[in-house]
């Protein structure tokens, strides 16, 4: 009774609408019901397409190969497609290449839709190459997925012994018009070994000997090569060889990139001028031969007291611009200002400096220009008492009451 009294007082507090009690509940059970059942299709749905698109795979690329054309270290490296390529018509087929020498920490990467690729090697070391196909499109749900790496290496046979190869190898490209390389016979190298620098770039169709060397003692030493300007920004491929009676000789194979070998000259026509408020304004004008004007950037140095053992170069600015404003530290007798140039980080990853331009000025001090003002007035204070002593004397020595003729020497 208890129960029925409360359950009674409960509904007569709070009456329920009537179309909730006997209709509405039901409803609200089936919406629910159709509303689980198509979470659950949709997770199902979602589940077998995940499953799809994980399972999707690709093979490798096949036959992977690297062939020697003879160009100093400029390979052709060539591979086919995977053999199940065609049934991926809905997808993307790329490929990831990479390729470096034996002992380089990094790879260099390409991405590509190429079969084949010419890429530079130190063919003093083991080439090394690695492939991998990238798959990715509507087969599989637009997520890239990779095959396994192909590989392959290559190494030319070497002759002659470590010690026999040149040393002390070094090129610099002189304003941008002229490569100079110069090295040294190698350790084991015999009297009268005859040294050959052969180059290739790409537009060449075989690789070049050097016809302009350096010689020391009928030993070429050093190359000169000129008209290289199609070769920048590209590798350039670089074998040095030796021969000699009885003597095998390892050859020294390198790349080189012209415009980070770049050497300007100094930089022309330096002026320094003095403000009246004490500033140094200097300014100067790029350096000859073909370097690209905005290629470059210069350091500007100042020295006072340069004749004193204490003076000292300051660096001052490195900038792009050719003039500049220096405040001038102290009031010193002698500056001197000098400029170099080299390529800036725009054109190339380094480069050499070129020597230095030096103007030397000298600038009067605030107690000099007052010295030079006292001088005179001594000068003509000193004259005047020695006239007038001269007189003196001449009185003492003439006869009283007799006139004073002047006379050389009185």
């Amino acid at each position: 009774m208890h129960y029925a009294s409360l359950h009674m007082c409960c509904r007569t507090a709070f009456p329920m609408p009537h179309t909730f009690q006997q209709e509405s509940l039901p409803s609200y059970l089936g919406m629910a019901l159709r509303w689980l059942y198509t979470l659950s299709v949709a997770l199902v749905w979602g589940c077998v397409v995940s499953s799809s698109s994980s399972h999707t795979t690709v093979a490798p690329p096949q036959d992977l190969q690297i062939t020697d054309p003879g160009l100093l270290g400029s390979l052709d490296i060539e591979w086919k497609p995977p053999p199940n390529v065609q049934t991926f018509s809905e997808c993307t087929v790329k490929y990831r290449f990479e390729y470096r020498n034996a002992g380089d920490r990094d790879w260099k990467v390409i991405f590509t839709r190429k079969l084949k690729f010419r890429v530079g090697f130190d063919l003093s070391r083991t080439a090394e190459v690695k492939v991998q196909t990238l798959l990715e499109g509507r087969c599989t749900d637009d997520v890239e997925v990779q095959s396994d790496w192909i590989y392959a290496t290559f190494q030319v046979p070497l002759q002659g012994k470590l010690e026999s190869e040149v040393q002390n190898f070094h090129c610099v490209y002189h304003d941008w018009e002229y490569l100079k390389c110069t090295w040294q016979p190698g350790l084991l190298a015999p009297r009268g070994v005859h040294y050959g620098l052969y180059y290739w770039y790409e537009g060449l169709g075989h690789a070049v000997q050097c016809d302009d060397y350096i010689q020391d003692h009928d030993i070429n030493i050093g190359c000169i090569l000129q008209n290289l300007s199609q070769a920048e920004y590209k590798d350039l491929s670089i074998c040095v060889n030796g021969s000699a009676a009885a003597t095998l000789l390892r050859p020294l194979y390198v790349t080189l990139r012209l415009h980070n070998l770049a050497k300007p000259s100094p930089p022309k026509q330096l002026v320094v001028s003095m403000s009246a408020s004490e500033e140094l304004h200097v300014a100067w004008g790029p350096p000859g031969g073909e370097t690209p004007p905005q290629c470059l950037e210069y350091e500007v140095q100042l020295a006072e007291d340069l004749e004193e053992a204490k003076a000292a170069w300051a660096s001052v600015s490195t900038q792009m611009e050719t003039a500049l404003t220096i405040s001038r530290a102290n009031q010193s007798r002698i500056s001197c200002v000098r400029v170099r140039g080299r390529t800036n980080i725009f054109c190339a990853d380094q480069g050499f400096w070129s020597e230095w331009t030096q103007e030397c000025f000298s600038v009067s001090r605030k107690e000099d220009k007052q010295l030079f003002i006292l001088i005179p007035v001594i000068l003509s204070l000193s004259s005047s008492l020695i006239i007038f002593m001269l007189i003196g004397q001449c009185k003492k020595r003439s006869p009283a009451g007799k006139p004073l003729h002047a006379s050389v020497g009185c």
